[in-house]
């Protein structure tokens, strides 16, 4: 019997699969919204909503380069990771990457042999002198200024740095000694020394990169001369589309001051160029709208509730709180959040109902194969590397054999141990799915038959006598055949691949197709996660 392992969750767990419900509900008014909450031990908490009361209700360009380490540094010390483990969980991909064991620890100390940063201001002899022994072969002021702004050094150690290389330099200060300086000031709050180095470039430069406009319009927001930064926004866009971390501070920085009409505005021009917000974005309106007695600014953040869900994007712990209170201090509704728990049958203990499954209907299902086969597999050239030759042979190929119980992407899960022969890990993977009696397809393309240290021959002559074969032309990509072939062989078979498929999703006419091949893809996608090879198959599904 196939083994299907739950994702492990080593914190919270957020899953956004509800419909939002307005109606009476064992007496009372109630909305259910959120999906939850898997603290440190397994047991999964949500969050739903009860109404207790009866009611319902801006001299010389600036070469792009030097904007890399600005725009790094400043999405650095801003990044948001997911504690979820589960394949689709928000900021799962990236979590993946940042796990790999090569990638160093960006907050390891300098290395021996090198001179010791100092942590408190130094006058020009003590500069000059921590430059004498300086033996590395860089420039001197480009290190330490790099350095003291890779460990959020003090601003007042830095300022010291200018003030002696502006003495040297006839009151001259570089860029790059400016932008690092900024990145401090920004970091560490401190708006006045944001306004003088604002001062300096609006002064000295005509533009400046995008990573110092990021920086900039970050450390004006929360200053009487806020509105500049949305000034700066605009120069970005004069050159390219500003990133949703801009957006975020302006938005944030209108909330602050008040101008609710502005930050609305800002958001709804984020969403006009495709741009998925930032959660604290959205947070941002739900803090602000406590205690508002205003229904437009409350359909408003049920409609960021909708977008949330629409576009499978997961709150964490701290927006889920704002969203709870956001409910609680509605005037006059009386609404009481809580956490609860929902049982496997989608059943919550806090009111009774029952979540929305992630199965579709017959009629779903048969309205989103007819839209894959058309706008994905037929008329998604953008997105595929194939000929309509290959696709009708591969086409013919599937109607002449029995429907299948799962479509196994060959090449992707033969990569999954980097270390380890393909056709070995192929094999393993086939092997122990056919000892269940299970009718299995093997997508690959034909450079597999060919032998190869990676890819022994015998190995992929007993992938062939264990399962249903096809193999594509070495230029073609594999997805249009994984979709074809799991669609065609009815509700009941799954498919294996570590691929999300969002180039095929994007190729979806709408928001209700796209959510519908989401929900499809939730129900019938596993991937593998075996940590060692040839050890037994454990298989994360898609969803719980």
């Amino acid at each position: 019997m196939m083994t299907f392992c739950l994702p492990g969750f080593r914190s919270f767990v957020k899953v956004w699969k509800s419909n939002l419900h307005l109606g009476p509900c064992a007496g009372h008014s109630r909305v259910s919204l959120l999906t939850g909450y898997n603290v440190i031990w397994n047991q999964q908490r949500w969050l739903s909503l009860t109404a207790v009361s009866s009611q319902d209700t801006k001299a010389t360009n600036l070469p792009i380069a030097k904007g890399k380490y600005l725009r790094k540094r400043y999405e650095d010390s801003h990044m948001q990771v997911s504690s979820d483990s589960h394949l689709f969980a928000a900021g799962a991909a990236k979590k993946r990457s940042q796990m790999n064991p090569q990638h160093k620890d960006p907050a390891s100390p300098p290395r021996r042999n090198t001179i010791q940063l100092p942590t408190k201001p130094l006058n020009s002899e003590e500069w000059d002198k921590l430059k004498e022994n300086f033996k590395g072969k860089v420039n001197f002021e480009h290190w330490v200024s790099s350095q003291l702004a890779h460990f959020h050094s003090s601003v007042d150690v830095a300022k010291s740095l200018l003030a002696w290389v502006a003495a040297k330099n006839n009151g001259i200060v570089g860029y790059d000694l400016l932008a690092r300086y900024l990145y401090l000031c920004v970091f560490h709050k401190q708006t006045a020394e944001v306004i003088d180095v604002y001062e300096i470039m609006k002064a000295r430069y005509k533009r400046l990169e995008s990573g110092g406009y990021s920086l900039l319009i970050r450390g004006l927001i929360h200053s009487d001369r806020w509105r500049e930064a949305l000034l700066l926004l605009e120069d970005i866009k004069q050159v390219i589309i500003p990133s949703k971390k801009n957006y975020h501070d302006c938005i944030q920085g209108a909330l602050f001051h008040q101008d609710v009409n502005t930050a609305w505005k800002l958001y709804q021009e984020l969403l006009s160029h495709n741009l998925i917000p930032m959660l604290e974005t959205l947070k941002a309106f739900f803090d602000f709208g406590k205690d508002i007695k205003d229904d437009q600014y409350s359909n408003k953040l049920l409609d960021i509730l909708f977008y949330l869900r629409n576009n499978q994007l997961y709150p964490g712990e701290s927006f889920a709180h704002s969203i709870k209170t956001w409910f609680e201090s509605v005037p006059e509704e009386q609404w009481k959040g809580q956490f609860t728990v929902i049982q496997k049958s989608g059943q919550c203990l806090g009111c009774g109902k029952t979540m929305e499954s992630i199965h579709l209907s017959p009629e779903e299902y048969e309205f989103l194969k007819e839209k894959i086969m058309r706008d994905v597999i037929d008329g998604g050239d953008q997105y595929k590397k194939t000929t309509p030759e290959e696709l009708q042979r591969f086409q013919n190929f599937v109607k002449y054999h029995p429907p299948f119980d799962i479509i196994i992407d060959g090449l992707n899960v033969a990569k999954m141990f980097p270390k380890v022969r393909e056709s070995q890990v192929l094999l393993n993977v086939v092997s122990q799915l056919a000892k269940q009696n299970l009718r299995l397809l093997v997508l690959g393309r034909k450079h597999m038959l060919v032998q190869h240290s990676r890819w022994r021959k015998n190995e992929m002559e007993q992938v062939q006598k264990q399962a249903s074969c096809f193999f594509a032309d070495n230029i073609s990509e594999d997805d249009p055949f994984l979709l074809y072939a799991t669609l065609h062989s009815g509700n009941h078979c799954k498919f294996i691949t570590k691929d999300l498929m969002r180039d095929h999703k994007a190729c979806l006419p709408d928001a209700k197709t796209q959510r519908l091949f989401f929900k499809w893809q939730q129900g019938h996608q596993l991937s593998i996660i075996n940590r060692f090879p040839g050890s037994k198959l454990t298989f994360q599904k898609s969803l719980l």
